[in-house]
């Protein structure tokens, strides 16, 4: 399948380091500003991508792109992604999917109305590592409490202190560390245990973006807290604590490369099942399997758990007074 990629940012690497490994993924082109055309051209050269597109019409018009690759701000998602749908391609979506959950629903439905698959690319939910939490979790018997803590201290932080807003802490580019960090941990949540019954968010608000945050999310039978911050920085945990047993990892959410699982009682066993692939491999074997397949029930599946994840993001905004444009 025929891919353009739009954008030129630090995920883009990541993703086409992933595509290298499936033969069914053909890197066609790559889309950015005109003053991007540097950074464009060092990936044609390292990659061998064939065309360098600034004209987002003339990419949509070209008959051999089957698939596009967003990797553009978090702000542009929709738009991009809703023209792309619109021209029958396939689409492979950054986190967050959407700035607000109104924007992806309604791509989901664009996509549904134009049969092609829209698909979010957030690693976690595709990893090996990912599928085995979720038979062991059965095994921790009761869960009572859920902890994510996400923390990654951002030089852009110090940046945005001294007046430099860029775009991750940039409300009307859709940032902040629920969208850029926290949204991993609860897509890792909701990917296990489904929609929370409610949701509380306490951030930490600056010039109208938080810059860090708890969130708790109330289920039947536990609490579960998501730390997400970019303002400070502290060892990156994760616990699902049950009365038999636990499920611990020291990887951020995203990357989940190993975890352990231990019985109350003390026997433990590790667990390191992603291959060694890179980061974004898996989730692009899913979107292949969809998309060559013509999938379209299964990426219904998926497509709801992210909406279920939009629901949250909207409603622990709109605790916080943050406000993006819809």
């Amino acid at each position: 399948m025929k891919t353009a990629i739009l954008g030129a940012g630090t995920i883009v690497p990541d993703f086409l380091e992933a595509a290298k490994e499936i033969d069914e993924l053909e890197i066609y082109a790559i889309f950015g500003r005109e003053g991007s055309l540097p950074k464009l051209q060092d990936f044609q050269k390292k990659y061998g991508i064939p065309n360098i597109y600034h004209d987002y019409d003339a990419l949509l018009d070209d008959e051999n792109v089957e698939v596009v690759y967003v990797a553009l701000p978090n702000h542009l998602h929709y738009a991009y992604a809703k023209k792309a749908v619109e021209h029958g391609k396939h689409v492979i979506l950054e986190k967050p999917f959407a700035s607000t959950y109104a924007q992806a629903k309604e791509l989901v439905d664009a996509a549904k109305q134009n049969q092609v698959i829209i698909f979010e690319a957030i690693s976690n939910q595709y990893m090996p590592n990912y599928e085995k939490t979720k038979e062991l979790v059965q095994k921790v018997g009761d869960v009572k409490i859920v902890q994510m803590n996400y923390s990654q201290y951002s030089r852009r932080y110090d940046l945005f202190k001294e007046g430099t807003v860029l775009p991750v802490f940039d409300p009307k580019q859709s940032g902040g560390a629920l969208m850029d960090l926290n949204v991993y941990n609860i897509h890792f949540v909701l990917g296990l245990f489904g929609k929370p019954s409610a949701v509380h968010y306490i951030a930490n608000v600056e010039k109208g973006i938080d810059t860090s945050g708890i969130l708790t999310m109330e289920y039947p039978s536990f609490q579960c807290v998501c730390i997400g911050a970019k303002d400070c920085k502290a060892p990156v945990s994760i616990n699902i604590q049950g009365d038999k047993g636990y499920i611990h990892s020291e990887e951020p959410a995203n990357v989940y490369n190993s975890f352990s699982f231990g019985y109350n009682s003390g026997e433990t066993e590790d667990f390191s099942l992603n291959d060694g692939m890179p980061r974004l491999y898996h989730e692009l074997k899913v979107f292949v399997s969809l998309a060559a397949g013509s999938k379209f029930e299964q990426a219904e599946i998926y497509n709801q758990h992210t909406l279920d994840v939009m629901e949250v993001l909207d409603e622990a905004r709109h605790q916080a007074g943050i406000v993006f444009e819809d």
